[in-house]
């Protein structure tokens, strides 16, 4: 088999620097099994049956000051950074693990036993670059034969693959969203009885390898393994309870599981954004928590909005996922997803807008997008009214933001100029007057202008000296 990249300098370069040292040297793991799926990678896995520091320090002399050396002794690795690539060196080694930790035992090996100690077979491929197998694959777990059927599949018995490091459950499930491949039986069933083990991984590992689920093309596919191998009622409970539905006196409310998938997958037909797919992933999360079943109504799930705001925070914590602006991004979101439908389902008055404007600022597009993703309706005329409803309330936001300036809107006089306008110390006073000009202004009542705003202040203080 040719490979036309490893005419390249760099590789040609790493070939005489393993041949100078008298050692083999491959390219393995993700880097070759991305060539064969046509997809770039600039992470270059290097693995030599000598040391690899001492390749690396090699390739570095001749490369000059225009790569930058990292060398980790602890770990027997060494990483080159040259121009837009990143080239990691490690010696072929075997490992052994102990149940209690990740963390394997490492010692010296041939390439097959580096190869063995590969998650997946499409990850255990090599290619010759030094003299000895130049341009030659190494395929000793018929890793390309999976490639070519889309399957999942471990070198070892899978049993052992995934007890010994559970994060690779993870990652099996992350490579088949990705690639939209299937893991294969034996491999499967064994992550369903080692699930308990992914409690040795630390949250932060974990999060890593499900925001990379959750940014695959197809996000449900996922999700519905990481269900049926029950890994996510391990790593995320709160989105479980949504699965299922209840039915009294003949009535029953939809599987909000399945539709909280049906939202992402069609968010990401639009946005490769993370933080707006994590909004369609909690925007629904408090319908357990607020479910009630009403005479003659049915069930209903009165302020779920509000209690899934709430719940935001805690569920970030929780998946060590960060507790700053992104958290605040999608906690406004969740906060704020009916808005639009309700609009969508009545007569879109500019007061109603105002407030979205107010409300979401800078983010009401991506309000807008959430929101008709949210429309998972099997019926299409109810499909095309909403949509239709939709783009008035979009030509509305445009109307309004650019006669208002609605945006990120700060009041045309703050709290403490209205506190030196009427001489008044902070107190209640101060609120009543800031929140009364506020609501005059989203409902047009007053034009969001410095002169309008004190005329009104005026009226409204004398009323409360009264």
């Amino acid at each position: 088999m040719q490979f036309a990249f490893l005419n390249e300098p760099i590789y040609q370069l790493i070939g005489k620097c393993a041949d100078e040292l008298g050692v083999e040297a491959y390219l393995i793991g993700g880097f070759v099994r991305d060539i064969f799926l046509e997809r770039q990678s600039k992470d270059i896995d290097i693995v030599a049956v000598g040391r690899g520091i001492d390749l690396a320090t090699k390739v570095k002399e001749y490369l000059g000051n225009e790569a930058h050396l990292s060398i980790f002794k602890n770990f027997g690795t060494a990483q080159i950074k040259y121009k837009e690539l990143e080239i990691e060196f490690v010696g072929a080694r075997k490992e052994s693990y102990d149940r209690n930790s990740r963390k394997p035992v490492v010692e010296d090996g041939s390439l097959r036993d580096d190869q063995l100690r590969r998650d997946f077979t499409i990850n255990a491929l090599a290619i010759g670059v030094s003299k000895l197998n130049f341009g030659k694959l190494l395929d000793p777990f018929d890793g390309m034969n999976d490639m070519n059927n889309k399957i999942i599949r471990t070198p070892l018995d899978p049993a052992i693959t995934y007890s010994d490091d559970p994060l690779r459950m993870m990652r099996a499930i992350r490579f088949a969203s990705q690639l939209g491949f299937t893991i294969e039986e034996n491999s499967f069933k064994a992550i369903s009885e080692n699930k308990q083990r992914i409690e040795i991984v630390s949250k932060e590992r974990i999060t890593d390898e499900l925001n990379k689920i959750i940014l695959s093309p197809t996000p449900s596919y996922g999700f519905k393994l990481l269900f049926d191998t029950g890994l996510l009622h391990l790593i995320f409970p709160e989105m479980v309870k949504l699965q299922g539905v209840d039915t009294i006196k003949g009535l029953s409310h939809k599987d909000h599981f399945y539709h909280t998938l049906e939202v992402v997958d069609n968010l990401s037909k639009k946005t490769n954004d993370l933080w707006l797919r994590w909004s369609a992933i909690l925007h629904d999360i408090a319908k357990p928590a607020t479910k009630r079943f009403e005479e003659g109504k049915g069930f209903t799930f009165h302020g779920h909005e509000d209690k899934g705001a709430r719940m935001v925070p805690k569920i970030f914590a929780n998946l060590k996922l960060p507790l700053n602006e992104k958290m605040k991004y999608v906690q406004k979101l969740v906060q704020l997803h009916l808005r639009p439908i309700v609009l969508a389902k009545t007569e879109v008055t500019d007061s109603a807008v105002r407030r979205v404007l107010f409300e979401a600022g800078d983010d009401v597009d991506d309000l807008m997008a959430l929101c008709e993703a949210d429309i998972t309706t099997k019926n299409p005329n109810k499909v095309k009214r909403y949509m239709q409803n939709f783009e008035i309330v979009r030509k509305k936001l445009v109307e309004i933001e650019e006669k208002d300036h609605l945006r990120n809107w700060q009041p045309p006089i703050g709290g403490e100029e209205i506190m030196a306008m009427y001489d008044l110390k902070p107190g209640r006073e101060i609120g009543i007057l800031k929140n009364a000009l506020r609501d005059a202004i989203l409902d047009g009542a007053v034009e969001n202008n410095y002169e309008s705003a004190k005329v009104f202040l005026d009226k409204k203080f004398s009323v409360l000296k009264k």
